[in-house]
This record gives C-alpha cells, structure tokens and sequence, in this order.
C-alpha cells in the first residue's frame, strides 16, 4: 500500500435511505469510526438527506459527498441540482459518470467532463467512475474501454485539478451482483489507470491521484483490495447502508 496517498472510502448510498434512516446510519457511523483517522470517510445520501447529515456530522470525523450534479450552475433545468446548491451543505466530494448514470441516464464522457470543470469551479473533489462491462472485458477491451472514458472524462483538466480529482474504477459486470475483480484483476486496471494519468498529464500527477475500487466490495475482501499498490480506497455501494458492513470494510482497510 502507497502510503503517500490517504486511503478515501466512500458509501454510494444511491436511492436508499429517508431523513430519518439516514440520521440512524451516520449516527451509528460516527459511534464505531469515531477513532479512525488513517482513512478519509466520505458518505453520499441521496440530496434530500443532505442537510440533515450535514449537520449531524459536522463535529466527526466523516465528509459529505453528493451523488451527482448538473454541468450548469444556475437556470432553466428543472430537476438539477447546481454545485452552489451542494455548496451550502457543506458537501466536498461529488460522484460524477456512475455506470448508473451512464446506462439510465445516458451519460456521456463530454457531458462528465463538463461536470467536472463545474465541481472543480465550485471546489468540490469529483469522484469520476469508469469501468467496463462484461462483454468487454471478455473481448479483451477493458484497457480500450477505460482509455476512452477516462480521456473524455477528464479532457480540459489541468494538472492541479486533476490532483484533486479521485477516480473510481468499477467493473460494471461487478456492481450489486455478488461478483468482485479478484484482487489481481482490480490492481492490473488501477495501475493501467494510473500508467495512462501518467501519459494524459505527468508522472507527478498520476502518483498523486487516488484511485478506488468499486464492485461489490464487502468486510471480508476489503483488506486483500486495499493491500494492492494502486488501490487507494474503495466506492462502496450496499455495504454502505448498513453500519457495521461499512465499519468493518474501513475497519480492514487500515
């Protein structure tokens, strides 16, 4: 494990969670993590329980992420959420190009990249998530697969920017079905991302990037994944809805 580069580990809560169960999960969150400090802890409700988890983890040790954002920042786009908007949150990390959003709502890379020159205007750190499907990965077209994504996600960043950005590997075959890259399988991506960063702006750069793991990451595989050297965290989708699953995927982590 590269320690010069902080483990980030972040729950996707995606569509879950009321008011109300969310304030349980933080609460219990803040409770069992309250000591760790070799891992930056971020968690992502859906936008109605923003505020209300905003507040509740102002004094912990816990970072407020958002699922997604609109490329523009004021006007007719009924349904968007601006990045001012999640600005008054207190929101520092925004997810942005999940394969979610890719398939439903037909996410692009120019438009991905649109929203993160916007998060990068509004000082929030995206979270910009690639990864292939598995017809592509077994047509042996992963590696064009994220070279694609990642050149049309990240076009028109600068190099400080892009420290500031994290990316999120998720093999899409991987995602709520049971199924994770084995560790070997997650750090051959990670460090071909990492390579490619390397060519797209420096060496420098790509040594400071954090890249994570996304696809089924649960307590008992997260330390195997994290051991991996360009394996910088993990975007953690149902493990994160419960509190002692995520606990222990941090837990193991360190």
């Amino acid at each position: 494990m590269n320690k010069d580069r902080k483990l980030l580990i972040a729950g996707n809560w995606k569509m879950n969670k009321t008011v109300a169960e969310a304030l349980d999960l933080v609460n219990g969150l803040k409770r069992e993590l309250a000591s760790v400090k070799e891992v930056d802890i971020v968690v992502c409700p859906p936008f109605t329980a923003l505020e209300s988890v905003s507040r509740a983890i102002l004094d912990s040790n816990l970072r407020l992420g958002a699922q997604n954002m609109s490329e523009h920042n004021v006007g007719p786009y009924t349904g968007e959420i601006a990045a001012v908007m999640l600005k008054e949150f207190s929101v520092r990390y925004v997810i942005l190009g999940h394969s979610e959003r890719r398939q439903h709502q037909k996410e692009t890379d120019d438009l991905i990249a649109r929203k993160a020159a916007a998060a990068h205007a509004a000082a929030l750190k995206p979270i910009i998530c690639v990864g292939e499907t598995l017809a592509e990965r077994e047509t042996n077209r992963t590696e064009q697969v994220l070279e694609t994504q990642l050149r049309g996600s990240l076009a028109g960043l600068t190099r400080e920017q892009m420290e500031e950005t994290i990316i999120a590997y998720e093999p899409v075959w991987a995602i709520g079905t049971g199924r994770n890259a084995t560790a070997e399988q997650a750090q051959a991506a990670h460090a071909f991302i990492r390579g490619l960063l390397a060519r797209m702006f420096d060496a420098a750069t790509a040594r400071q990037v954090r890249i994570q793991y996304g696809g089924s990451v649960k307590p008992n595989n997260a330390r195997e994944l994290m051991e991996q050297p360009d394996v910088d965290g993990a975007l953690v989708g149902g493990a994160s809805l419960e509190v002692r699953s995520f606990s222990e995927i941090i837990k193991n982590s360190i």
